[in-house]
């Protein structure tokens, strides 16, 4: 049977282990509030350049810029020709 020196060491033992145990957990707690900050703060920042782009894309032309299949090869309005 354990003597009353072997259970004060070991409860002395468990109770820095607590205060460490709290002392890791509020370090926790300070970091996961810095990166959900972070993380509020990122998601703020993409929902506004969505929105800018969104806006951008809107000014953008209906109609495509390249002609469709018959590329011109720019002198006198010709298709190009295949070589082969």
């Amino acid at each position: 049977m354990a003597t009353i020196e072997e259970l004060a060491d070991r409860v002395e033992r468990l109770l820095l282990r607590h205060e460490e145990l709290q002392r890791t957990n509020a370090l926790l707690a300070t970091q996961l509030a810095a990166v959900t900050n972070e993380r509020d703060n990122l998601r703020s920042r993409l929902n506004a350049a969505r929105s800018r782009i969104d806006g951008l894309l809107q000014r953008l032309p209906r109609e495509p810029a390249v002609p469709d299949s018959d590329a011109v090869d720019g002198k006198d309005g010709e298709p190009l020709r295949s070589v082969g």
